[in-house]
């Protein structure tokens, strides 16, 4: 892996709040990376500053062992909305993956027109 620095990482835990699966998220200084799979794998990487919406969900039985699933929506062609689920410490990592997407949105000076193009997203109405 490169030389970016791990943030967070976890298992998706889908079994009694347990790390008993093949998915696992890693989040990183500028991505987050979804790792799927045993035999076959495959890895989705979406750049942070093209996340443009999070969302917690927490279902009853996920609030009783401790878990939640992220959903994201994102200008990403191929990835333009998945979700991190099952995961520990969910709000707080809701939270650092919004902070961190808006955070490199202004290191790279991202407006609204270049993240979700201009046939895509009715930008004339926002003031």
């Amino acid at each position: 892996m490169e030389n970016l620095k791990i943030i967070w990482e976890d298992r998706k835990r889908p079994i009694f709040g347990l790390p008993l699966s093949f998915t696992k998220y890693t989040l990183l200084e500028d991505k987050i990376l979804i790792d799927t799979g045993f035999i076959s794998t495959k890895q989705e990487e979406i750049k942070l500053y093209r996340i443009m919406d999070v969302t917690l969900k927490r279902s009853f039985f996920q609030r009783i062992f401790g878990l939640g699933t992220i959903h994201c929506c994102s200008a990403d062609k191929t990835t333009p909305e998945f979700d991190i689920v099952d995961i520990k410490n969910s709000f707080e990592v809701k939270e650092k993956i919004s902070k961190m997407a808006e955070d490199e949105r202004d290191k790279k000076r991202i407006t609204g027109r270049e993240v979700f193009g201009e046939d895509d997203c009715e930008l004339d109405d926002v003031q």
